[in-house]
């Protein structure tokens, strides 16, 4: 029997998780093929803490991802789409036919605020290092993060002003940081809980919000606003607007080209024609969401395939982590019903398991098994509640000690040979700072070799 093709263009998170998802649902019906231009999957919400060497981001083979998924990798990418045909156009003019073609190449990080430092992640980590060792030096008087208005996905310039702060505070240097954003509330996505949290974590970090005037551009130490008042400062730090790149053949709209979609990530025009994560027209660009979004068009895929299954539109359920000096703080924010009061949770403790920075569905458990981690009870993304009592705006040194025992442990259980024990013992570490030191990371690396020698 000839099995239904899918194409699945972009090797980022919504790719990786649809990839997930369509294997789950049609094992033996599908006949998928991944294609995307680059050789890995980044993993990109941790290049906010390479700056400030707590961690490197990790990438993933994408040819080994696939060859797991008994799925095809082709090394390209999308130029444009022929719908009548049903065929993808690599940028080698390579063709792909498919009966169902899923567009998940994301978008590329453009400057948005002119005459600032654009922080789009590991391309910028030296970049930013120059600005926070002048801060740190007491050269920068004061440092403004800045959110313009068309950035798609705040959280990061909150860490970036939250580790900053730290930082200069730690230096004894009187650099002032403050942060100005466009938001009535600091990340007011998430709802009034949790933004009260984020709020009180500022102040204790001694970052000054200013809320409610976007940055419109930063020259000769001034930044201007959207009201057309100026705030003075030595130095601007932002975030970039996204920009998807024109793919002929498929309906695109405004000036960053974004693809308008139903609830099942299903493009408007003729063909089976889908799309899921940055590149759609939903104003937040976030990895959980793009996740989401990729399940959603799945399940449509899977039942247009002859699947059993019933397709699962997009709800978006938002989960953010905040990272900072002091451990995460869990953020989440959903509305399962339009008429319901939204929930607003913010917490120290964990918010969904297993604890990642994108929290895919299945992406985050599959990660952490791809990590080297022993296989988790749960194989699916899952909700937690915050415990009784839990101030998510409380710092004690309580957690860095718990840390700390964890990787000691891991570094004892690797000196009497005991890798499997090690591994434990990162995870748990990692668990509870959603990143490893970076040495410690080269540790994992060794570690899980060594663990799977002893098993074979």
């Amino acid at each position: 029997m000839e099995r239904f093709r899918v194409v699945i263009a972009g090797g980022g998170v919504a790719g990786v998780e649809a990839l997930l998802a369509l294997r789950e649902l049609g094992d033996e019906q599908l006949d998928i093929t991944l294609l995307a231009p680059e050789e890995e999957f980044h993993y990109r919400p941790l290049a906010i803490a390479e700056p400030f060497d707590k961690a490197l981001a990790r990438g993933f083979p994408l040819r080994q991802i696939t060859r797991e998924q008994h799925a095809h990798f082709r090394h390209a990418s999308l130029e444009r789409v022929e719908p009548e045909s049903q065929t993808a156009i690599t940028a080698t003019g390579a063709e792909l036919s498919y009966e169902a073609l899923l567009v998940a190449i994301g978008v590329r990080a453009v400057e948005s605020l002119p005459g600032s430092f654009t922080f789009r992640g590991s391309q910028d980590r030296a970049g930013f290092k120059e600005v926070l060792d002048e801060a740190e030096r007491g050269k920068i008087r004061r440092l403004v993060f800045a959110m313009p208005r068309d950035a798609a996905w705040p959280l990061p310039l909150y860490e970036l002003a939250l580790l900053t702060a730290d930082r200069v505070a730690s230096a004894g240097t009187a650099s002032e940081i403050y942060l100005q954003t466009p938001e009535r509330r600091p990340l007011e996505m998430f709802g009034p809980r949790a933004s009260a949290a984020v709020g009180a974590l500022l102040e204790q970090a001694g970052v000054s919000l200013h809320l409610g005037r976007a940055p419109v551009a930063f020259d000769h130490g001034e930044l201007e606003l959207s009201d057309g008042d100026a705030l003075e400062c030595d130095r601007v730090v932002s975030l970039p607007a996204p920009e998807a790149p024109k793919i002929p053949g498929i309906p695109q709209r405004g000036p960053q080209r974004l693809v308008p979609t139903n609830g099942y990530g299903k493009v408007n025009g003729p063909g089976a024609q889908y799309a899921a994560g940055d590149i759609t027209s939903f104003p937040i660009k976030q990895g959980g969401l793009a996740a989401q979004q990729a399940d959603a068009a799945a399940s449509a895929i899977a039942a247009m395939a002859g699947v059993d299954v019933v397709p699962r539109p997009f709800r978006p359920v938002l989960r953010g982590a905040l990272i900072t000096a002091h451990g995460p703080r869990y953020l989440r924010a959903r509305s399962d019903n339009a008429k319901a009061r939204p929930e607003s949770v913010a917490s120290r403790s964990v918010l969904w398991w297993p604890p990642a920075k994108i929290a895919g569905r299945l992406l985050a458990p599959y990660l952490a098994e791809k990590a080297g981690y022993p296989a988790t009870v749960r194989d699916r993304l899952a909700d937690l509640e915050a415990p009784i009592g839990d101030d998510p705006a409380s710092f004690s040194g309580d957690h860095e000690d718990v840390v700390r025992v964890a990787l000691q442990s891991a570094d004892s259980n690797a000196r009497w040979r005991d890798f499997r024990g090690a591994m434990r013992w990162l995870e748990v570490a990692e668990d509870l700072e959603l990143y490893l030191p970076t040495t410690y990371d080269a540790k994992r690396v060794a570690w899980n070799e060594l663990a799977q020698q002893e098993v074979r």
